[in-house]
């Protein structure tokens, strides 16, 4: 019989998020910062579709595991960034 070792593993958490043009850039809690397209990402048409001022204003959910925009009533999970991102 074998048994597999549980293995767990801490959850990255955000730290905070900024903008260049139309690619968002968020910074992680290790110092890594994950960027992507807007225009490149299907799944965040929601946040291409943002004004300026929409985008700018966000918030950290409890913890930093995800970033929300309450005017867009949507947000973004980091372990969801950092899952597309290891993708490409």
């Amino acid at each position: 019989m074998s048994t597999l070792a549980k293995s767990e593993t801490a959850p990255v958490r955000a730290e905070g998020v900024r903008f260049a043009g139309d690619t968002l850039h968020v910074q992680l809690e290790d110092g890594r910062e994950v960027s992507l397209s807007l225009a490149a990402t299907p799944w965040l048409g929601w946040l291409a579709r943002a004004t300026p001022g929409q985008r700018n204003h966000w918030s950290l959910e409890p913890g930093g595991y995800a970033i929300y925009w309450p005017e867009l009533d949507d947000g973004i999970e980091v372990c969801h960034l950092l899952k597309l991102h290891s993708m490409a």
